[in-house]
């Protein structure tokens, strides 16, 4: 039919420009398909590699382009890919000593591997690269932030062993102190303050809050550790009750130190304050043990009830002395001036 349309040569030139569209429309439509077909192929597998960065991210905290700082003598990094440590050819090995910065260049699963499937790339420099198992990165590095690096000192069992020891020192001492000379102890012989009885329960709230987020939820545990934050409203709520409780410390300690010099001279308030040191770590090392056996919050609700019970009835001041304005508990004798209260 075409054919017979060109023998007619009003008609030819119409016939020429509509076959030669049709053409040109057809080998563009076919070259955008298979265009989007490739753009298609392409998008699945960035996809997937995304997918599987976000779910390493969410099981392990981190990813690609992390930093670490060695805290260990030395870790051992090896140069070749880990297929070659899996089948036990030759490697060559550097190390990396403490206190140096490293970051994640890469991460490889290998399920065939029986002593951990996880292998972490690391960069030292532009130069340096070397392959190491996770659980032995993990063993020899900390986050390379202050909060994360004051989390893992903290947590340090060193630092366990030395606040026990502080705690029966300070604790001996205190206990004589007030028997030979009725010196001032916090929830005993107190001085006309709440802040030093709401610090000691602050500590001890906040230690049977880490211990329960470490029970039940030790994934926020994991993310703080690795991405820390200090404000409360940046965390799910354990994570922004227990933040909020830290930043309850700070402030009951300024508040704290600062009617403990209005109330006691010079030499009774250092040995006080220590005394109040010493129960806040007493209390840290108690509701952080006893809360694993979840006897913690039973005993932190009667520590609270009789903290609360001996400042409101035997150490808060009920009087203000009519001369030198001190806070007094009952009428009579100022212990301050003198003066007699009616």
């Amino acid at each position: 039919m075409i054919i017979h349309l060109l023998k007619h040569r009003a008609l030819s030139p119409i016939c020429f420009l509509l076959i030669l569209m049709t053409s040109t429309l057809s080998c563009r439509h076919q070259q955008a398909a298979h265009q989007t077909e490739n753009d298609s192929v392409q998008f699945t597998k960035m996809d997937s590699i995304r997918a599987d960065s976000l779910e390493f991210r969410r099981k392990h905290h981190y990813t690609e382009n992390y930093n670490f700082q060695v805290i260990s003598d030395s870790l051992p990094l090896q140069v070749q890919i880990p297929e070659e440590a899996i089948n036990n050819m030759p490697l060559d090995t550097f190390y990396v000593t403490k206190d140096e910065l490293l970051v994640v260049a890469d991460i490889r699963i290998l399920p065939a591997d029986s002593i951990d499937s996880v292998w972490i790339q690391l960069a030292r420099n532009n130069s340096d690269f070397g392959w190491v198992h996770e659980k032995q990165m993990l063993a020899s590095v900390v986050p390379d932030d202050s909060i994360s690096q004051f989390i893992y000192f903290f947590s340090n069992k060193h630092l366990l062993i030395f606040l026990i020891m502080f705690v029966v020192v300070i604790l001996a001492y205190g206990l004589r102190k007030m028997f030979s000379d009725r010196a001032h102890v916090v929830h005993f012989k107190d001085i006309a303050t709440f802040y030093p009885t709401m610090l000691c329960i602050t500590v001890a709230c906040a230690a049977t809050i880490f211990t329960s987020i470490q029970m039940f939820v030790p994934e926020q545990w994991q993310e703080f550790y690795y991405h820390p934050s200090l404000n409360p409203f940046s965390h799910h709520w354990p994570m922004a009750l227990f933040i909020a409780s830290v930043w309850m410390i700070i402030i009951m300690i300024i508040a704290t130190i600062d009617d403990c010099l209005r109330h006691l001279s010079m030499g009774e308030a250092i040995p006080y304050m220590f005394g109040v040191a010493a129960l806040c770590a007493l209390n840290y090392v108690i509701f952080t043990f006893t809360t694993s056996f979840y006897l913690g919050y039973l005993l932190l609700a009667l520590y609270i009830c009789w903290a609360v019970y001996r400042y409101l009835f035997k150490t808060r001041s009920k009087y203000i002395c009519g001369n030198c304005g001190k806070q007094i508990k009952t009428k009579g004798k100022c212990p301050y001036c003198g003066v007699i209260n009616e």
